[in-house]
């Protein structure tokens, strides 16, 4: 699928999000990366096999409350 030198990494690679963007939406809150991997806002992913890789953002700071 990718034609760049050197290849983006495959849909199914530990850094697959590396990949070249293809198609950016952010009005509509997703990207397609050139490994036809599809990036949602919320860090879910959606791979060309039909896998779905559930959000993943880090969690924020906890909140600290007075004693």
């Amino acid at each position: 699928m990718c034609q760049h030198q050197p290849p983006c990494p495959s849909s199914d690679s530990a850094d697959r999000e590396s990949a070249r963007l293809v198609a950016h939406h952010p009005e509509q809150g997703w990207s397609l990366l050139c490994n036809g991997v599809l990036l949602f806002e919320d860090t879910g992913e959606l791979l060309p096999d039909g896998k779905i890789i559930a959000p993943h953002r880090p969690l924020g700071g906890q909140v600290m409350t007075a004693a």
